[in-house]
């Protein structure tokens, strides 16, 4: 019974094997041989805007929540454009013009948000 199991799933434990050692490998070289000199450049303020380490009540400017919203819906747009190219074939027309509803829909989501200026910065 053992010499079946390990028949049927040897090499997906010896894969399993190698992937956590290769794993394990590459993080300790990264660990031993990356240099300990963070600059003032590294330690700095990297997306948000601000510093990190002060008082989480302090005011921060909301643009950035406006252009990260922004990311994610054509982000999301993409995501669902690929599925649709190529499953375009299948679904037709009533597929094609909903996904050019959905597109449109974006587009003037995204001229409402540059026409009330939430894309320009000072």
């Amino acid at each position: 019974m053992l010499a079946e199991f390990l028949k049927d799933y040897l090499p997906i434990i010896l894969f399993l094997i190698i992937a956590l050692g290769l794993s394990l490998a590459f993080v300790a070289i990264n660990y031993i041989a990356a240099p300990k000199r963070p600059d003032p450049e590294k330690l700095s303020a990297y997306e948000c805007g601000f510093e990190p380490f002060n008082d989480s009540r302090m005011e921060f400017d909301v643009r950035f929540y406006l252009v990260a919203i922004l990311f994610i819906i054509f982000d999301l747009e993409i995501a669902f454009l690929f599925p649709w190219a190529i499953s375009l074939g299948q679904i037709g027309l009533y597929g094609f013009c909903s996904m050019m509803l959905f597109l449109f829909i974006l587009t003037v989501g995204f001229i409402y948000e540059w026409k009330k200026g939430a894309l320009d910065w000072e």
